[in-house]
């Protein structure tokens, strides 16, 4: 199995005692101060905030979504993430596979009348299979924002990985609406590019009948700086906020059941087939 890791994964440098006990205080999450390599996150971070421009996102929604790289099932693709270790998250370190059904378990524990939860909580990393078609990860993981207006302070390393972005000095871009009007919604809103937007395209593309509070979820789910920080709500229109609360739902899934106790994916995979087959069903384009 080739595991896409690119240097040493860097989940380890924020895990220093994950051999002696496995529960996290939720404090310890998302720890972005210190660790052995931390240096290699901020490389990753900055490559990020270097490139993600107006002109590079433009670039790779009309190269992705085209919906001609390939065919596959979901499944199939969900179980494609064993080959991949995210090299941006500092709270896993383990393939994106066991992530998925941890995830959407823990959603089916506390929402069992909600399968469509349930199913977005398997989905919503599948979009890194990007990383598995030779995007680097800095294009593909890690936190989003918008660009195209001034980059926020809530941004991880804000202050010290943006100098490089040409977009940062461009005068069109960097006043607090940039290029867009006020409380325009975010559908109107270009993001950096990565897998959040990689996978709601293909699920728009392919006609899947996720609720659209789902295809919220799965769109904006890295969208920390929004949901987490509060910012750039002067971008945002009624429906944005609207579904903001379901988006932070779907969060403390998404963050707070990544441990190192490993799901039985071979036991589960029959009820989310099911769940697959109704939601997003056949053959999908990529």
């Amino acid at each position: 199995m080739r595991v896409v890791n690119i240097g040493p994964d860097p989940s380890l440098a924020y895990r220093p005692n994950l051999h002696y006990h496995d529960a996290k205080e939720k404090e310890d999450y998302r720890n972005f101060q210190s660790g052995i390599l931390f240096s290699r996150v901020f490389k990753t971070y900055s490559l990020m905030h270097t490139n993600q421009t107006v002109e590079f996102v433009k670039r790779k929604y009309s190269e992705w979504t085209q919906f001609n790289h390939t065919q596959m099932g979901m499944m199939d693709a969900i179980m494609s993430l064993d080959q991949l270790v995210d090299e941006s998250d500092p709270d896993v370190d383990f393939p994106n596979s066991f992530h998925a059904f941890q995830t959407a378990e823990g959603i089916r524990q506390e929402h069992p009348d909600k399968d469509w939860f349930q199913l977005v909580g398997l989905i919503h990393d599948v979009g890194k299979i990007l990383a598995l078609w030779d995007e680097p990860q800095w294009a593909v993981v890690g936190d989003t924002f918008p660009v195209g207006c001034r980059f926020q302070d809530s941004i991880v390393f804000r202050n010290n990985t943006f100098m490089e972005n040409p977009d940062e000095k461009d005068q069109t871009y960097n006043s607090e609406t940039g290029m867009y009007k006020l409380n325009c919604g975010l559908d109107n809103v270009l993001m950096s590019w990565g897998h959040d937007e990689y996978l709601y395209r293909v699920l728009k593309f392919n006609s899947c009948s996720i609720p659209e509070e789902g295809l919220y979820m799965i769109r904006f789910h890295s969208f920390y700086p929004w949901h987490s920080n509060g910012d750039y709500m002067h971008l945002c229109n009624d429906k944005d906020k609207q579904m903001l609360p379901w988006v932070k739902e779907f969060n403390k899934f998404d963050l707070y059941t990544k441990t190192s106790t490993l799901p039985d994916v071979d036991e589960l995979k029959p009820y989310y087939q099911s769940l697959i087959d109704k939601y997003c069903p056949g053959i999908l384009k990529w």
